[in-house]
């Protein structure tokens, strides 16, 4: 009977470890989701290795509400999505479930780093894989842009 007892002993010290590990990874959740909330402009990007016109960086601007996000491009919707994120991982890892624009119905997977009124992210191609690194090169399409919080 001592066996049995310390085998469920241990079997609920696991499952309150991983109940804590859990709460834990949903604060940082929560905490990563609160900053990415409102309105950022675009300051810097490359798609494919190449540079991003300076009219996308200047009119780039993306706004997010809760767990939605909505990038805009002088005016015009290019993207709403569903943005699920880990910031568990090293690097953070965000996924889009784009809602609206061209590649609607599709995921993309990517990496994002925040640094007080700072975001930069790495997505890959939609239906690809994840980058590792916040790096873009010609053929690769990924997209690394760089964000900055909007002044109020």
């Amino acid at each position: 009977m001592k066996i049995m007892q310390k085998m469920l002993l241990l079997l609920g010290l696991a499952i309150l470890a991983a109940a804590h590990v859990q709460a834990a990874d949903d604060e940082a959740v929560k905490k990563d989701l609160a900053q990415l909330q409102g309105e950022w402009t675009m300051v810097s990007g490359t798609n494919d290795g190449s540079a991003l016109p300076e009219e996308m960086l200047s009119s780039g601007k993306r706004v997010c509400k809760g767990d939605e996000l909505t990038v805009t491009i002088g005016g015009e919707v290019m993207m709403t999505a569903k943005i699920t994120i880990d910031p568990s991982k090293k690097p953070k890892t965000m996924d889009f479930e784009i809602k609206d624009g061209p590649a609607k119905g599709r995921k993309r997977l990517g990496i994002y780093e925040l640094n007080g009124d700072t975001y930069k992210s790495c997505f890959g191609a939609p239906g690809g894989e994840r980058p590792a690194e916040f790096v873009s090169t010609s053929g690769d399409g990924r997209t690394v842009t760089m964000w900055k919080r909007a002044k109020k």
